[in-house]
């Protein structure tokens, strides 16, 4: 009795794990089945293709950068034992991963506005962030840091404690332990936290319309133009969607293979 219960419970868990499955592949190759090849050459020589392109591209490997210059010290701390503090700054950090992207927005614009809290002193040294490239580029950092240091910190919490004492009892600094230790073994968890981090700034959508605007040229983003190709033309929005989704694949498949690349330098290193 208990057999054909399980049998049957496996059998249900089979079929709703095959429709949730199909939920998430059907549309996807719906997508990249849509557009004829004219669509695809139309649609990628469109006036707001390449610009928008290359805005994201740049606005995202800046967000990126800055994230990992000022996102690494952050996983180093929170990965090491610690109170209340501690845990305080982890919400903090989680925050934007379960606030929706228009409330990121909306909080930017109140910060860094004209009228926010820190617009006065912005508009006294001659700044202004809201509606420009900057703007797109701390939406994008501010939505997508979660993602690097939740990654980062997970990956320095699986070096063991052992391996850095032993260095400090050979006279490493806490710096040269650092650089020349810590980081490097946590090197794969942080590549794949990076990856993370640059696929939710490449496809950041909310928080940029509410706090950078979507203007052409200037703060219109791959998302924030498939926005706007929806509103007049189906199929150029498909086009730029299958190019987002395009980018978005290959990150998926690099980070899918960083494993098997660790396993063969690691390898080639033995060898040596």
């Amino acid at each position: 009795m208990k057999l054909r219960l399980f049998n049957t419970l496996r059998g249900l868990g089979g079929l709703f794990g095959a429709t949730l499955v199909g939920l998430l592949l059907i549309p996807g190759l719906a997508l990249f089945a849509a557009p004829s090849a004219s669509d695809i050459s139309g649609g990628l020589e469109h006036p707001l293709f390449m610009p928008a392109l290359l805005l994201s591209l740049r606005t995202s490997l800046v967000s990126l950068c800055l994230i990992l210059v000022l996102g690494t010290p952050l996983a180093w701390w929170l990965s090491r034992p610690g109170g209340k503090l501690t845990r305080v700054v982890e919400t903090i950090v989680e925050l934007p991963v379960v606030v929706p992207p228009a409330v990121v927005g909306v909080a930017l614009l109140e910060t860094f506005g004209r009228r926010g809290t820190l617009g006065p002193l912005l508009d006294s040294l001659g700044l202004a962030l809201p509606f420009t490239e900057w703007a797109v580029v701390l939406a994008q950092l501010v939505v997508a840091a979660p993602f690097f240091i939740q990654a980062g910190a997970n990956a320095f919490r699986e070096i063991q404690p052992d391996t850095l004492v032993v260095a400090r009892s050979l006279g490493a600094s806490p710096g040269a332990a650092f650089f020349e230790v810590a980081l490097p073994t946590a090197l794969p968890g942080l590549l794949v936290g990076a990856g993370l981090a640059w696929a939710r700034a490449l496809g950041e959508f909310g928080a940029t319309l509410l706090f950078a605007g979507n203007l052409p040229g200037s703060t219109q983003t791959m998302p924030l133009a498939i926005f706007t190709a929806m509103e007049s033309d189906l199929k150029l929005a498909v086009v730029f969607a299958l190019v987002l989704g395009g980018v978005g694949v290959l990150l998926l498949l690099g980070l899918r293979n960083l494993p098997r690349l660790r396993g063969r330098g690691a390898f080639r290193e033995t060898d040596r």
